[in-house]
């Protein structure tokens, strides 16, 4: 098959999926066309039969902001022709699969393209809902050919927002490679996280105010009063600073560590004891997945989806919303109890490998197929 994606660049977990999926398929042979602003994040050097597609935007001074749908569109219309493309996968709602049907429009003369969107969370919870978008969101997941969600909680949450009568929201969970996200298999990066006698805690994310950093910050603290422990925190984003300041007026700076992005999350991972992702909403929960897929159990909060990835009291622990004291004290437990706590490990790898690659990747393509043989 010859198909094209679109996603956002930058770090989270909707251009991390998109990425990923599009590099599995061209292994498995078919040609696959990125279309963004920028090359995503994931895709790291040259890859056979892989082909990134900049959108360049005009700077015309009538413009106080320049029309990226459009231009978006242009390319997308542009590649497909071009290269011949079946099948248009939009990841993200606004503007991915409504710029994709236009894209289509603008081809239907010569073929038709088919487009798939996957609904990747706060295209549906947040944006999506905004008065500004809900129109042509609602409308771009009614038109597309085939639509799917990552959690069965986000496909419910898309019937309840929007409706969408006549659409067959199909789930395909997120999915993590093992080749790159599994349990240590001899020696780690742990040395270099914090000192040997530390449990190690680390945290994944854009730092955004959905994460909840501060709550981070402050499971950790509590966590820091009963044993020696060292905080790593990957990625960046606008509560950064706060969290900063935060750790620094819980006299807590020699002990948590600031990475910024990170490329090799795995390597970090294998290194660690223990995840915490106490987010307010989470459609999936990736950065859960990768954590258990490295061996690493899971402090989250049974919001979202993700209370479909995190086995409550088996490869983690869920918590309510903003309780921090629960976390605290199912953290403690968890890492005061080596015999607990190796089960854990156990039981997280185990349940990663429900989210394969080799698992969930075929799911999209048996879609594929199935939306190229409707007429």
């Amino acid at each position: 098959m010859r198909i094209g994606i679109t996603c956002y660049p930058t770090y989270g977990g909707s251009g991390a999926v998109a990425t990923e999926l599009g590099l599995e398929l061209a292994r498995r042979g078919h040609e696959v066309h990125f279309i963004a602003y920028a090359s995503p994040f994931r895709l790291r050097g040259f890859a056979e039969r892989v082909t990134f597609h900049e959108v360049v935007m005009s700077d015309y001074p009538l413009f106080e902001h320049s029309p990226y749908a459009l231009a978006l569109a242009v390319k997308q219309h542009e590649v497909a022709l071009r290269e011949e493309l079946e099948l248009m996968h939009a990841h993200y709602a606004i503007p991915h699969a409504a710029t994709a049907w236009l894209a289509k429009q603008m081809l239907k003369k010569q073929r038709d393209l088919k487009v798939v969107t996957t609904l990747h969370g706060t295209d549906i919870t947040l944006v999506g809902q905004d008065p500004s978008y809900f129109t042509i969101t609602k409308f771009s997941i009614e038109e597309s050919d085939a639509v799917t969600a990552v959690s069965a909680y986000l496909r419910d949450e898309t019937y309840r927002a929007f409706g969408c009568v006549d659409c067959d929201l199909q789930v395909i969970p997120n999915f993590v490679s093992l080749a790159e996200y599994h349990p240590p298999n001899g020696g780690s990066c742990r040395s270099a996280l914090g000192p040997r006698d530390h449990r190690i805690l680390v945290h994944v994310s854009n730092f955004r105010p959905v994460k909840r950093i501060g709550d981070v910050i402050r499971v950790f603290a509590g966590v820091r009063q009963t044993m020696p422990a060292t905080l790593i925190l990957v990625g960046d984003g606008p509560d950064r600073d706060a969290a900063e300041q935060q750790a620094d007026r819980l006299n807590l700076r020699h002990d948590v560590r600031f990475l910024g992005k990170v490329d090799q999350v795995a390597e970090v991972l294998r290194g660690s004891d223990l995840f915490l992702l106490p987010s307010a909403t989470e459609s999936f929960g990736l950065a859960a997945l990768e954590a258990m897929a490295c061996g690493v159990p899971v402090i989250a909060t049974a919001v979202g989806g993700l209370p479909e990835v995190v086995q409550d009291g088996e490869t983690g622990v869920l918590a309510p919303l903003g309780d921090v004291d629960a976390m605290v004290a199912s953290a403690t437990a968890i890492l005061g109890d080596p015999q607990r706590h190796a089960r854990m490990r156990a039981a997280a790898a185990s349940r990663a490998q429900a989210f394969s690659t080799e698992r969930i990747v075929p799911q999209y393509e048996a879609l594929y197929e199935s939306v190229l043989r409707a007429t």
